[in-house]
């Protein structure tokens, strides 16, 4: 570590690293079960599914994958209702609000790198109160590229006025740190996230793990 510039941003994933939205979209997923019939599920069981958006979401409440024909018009009607209620129940993790508070003393800058598309992110975090503090929000639709390439990652930095080296990704999915170490980004895995039981966040070739929110101030105290 001792070799590599100082942090000057931290990017983050949105849901499931920065944004508790588990609740919301268990919520939408059970309403779109409800309006074709079929039972719904527990919103413990629909949480590991909502980093992978509505193609695991989907996948987990209707057995459907992209290339269904039914896919599409489920996804819409998915985006339809959760756009309806978006932050009802979501709200930054536990511990997160001292996090931005620590890095904004340390005239440090932060951002959100998600794949959540454009016109549900934007809303999210201005109900949050989130969207003027941060550096930048480069959404799912924003370039042509999406996680994990590295693109938007790099067009985060720059936003940032940071060079790649000097950002630490963290994120609850392994696209996301192959996103960030694509880019020459330090990365960090939030293991507190939505993460499935099947899935070994050991071999996704992090940095680091944090398993609270306030982990990453410590973090940043020996890096930053």
């Amino acid at each position: 570590m001792t070799n590599k510039p100082a942090i000057r941003t931290v990017l983050f994933d949105l849901d499931g690293t920065l944004v508790d939205t588990a609740p919301d979209l268990a919520e939408t997923t059970n309403r779109l079960l409800t309006l074709h019939q079929r039972p719904t599920r527990s919103p413990a069981s629909i949480r590991p599914y909502v980093s992978h958006g509505t193609i695991g979401m989907l996948g987990f409440a209707f057995g459907v994958t992209e290339s269904d024909p039914e896919f599409a018009e489920l996804r819409q009607e998915f985006l339809e209702i959760y756009q309806n209620h978006l932050c009802r129940q979501s709200k930054l993790f536990e511990g997160m609000d001292e996090v931005l508070n620590y890095i904004e003393k340390q005239n440090l800058t932060w951002g959100v790198v998600t794949n959540k598309p454009d016109f549900l992110t934007i809303p999210l975090m201005q109900e949050l109160s989130l969207e003027q503090r941060c550096a930048c929000i480069v959404s799912g639709d924003t370039l042509s590229q999406r996680k994990p390439d590295p693109s938007p990652m790099h067009y985060a930095a720059e936003l940032a006025g940071s060079k790649a080296a000097e950002c630490l990704y963290v994120g609850d999915a392994e696209r996301d740190i192959e996103a960030g170490r694509r880019a020459g980004m330090r990365t960090l895995i939030a293991r507190y996230g939505y993460i499935e039981n099947h899935e070994n966040p050991d071999l996704w070739q992090a940095d680091g793990d944090i398993n609270h929110p306030a982990d990453l101030i410590n973090w940043l105290k020996r890096n930053a």
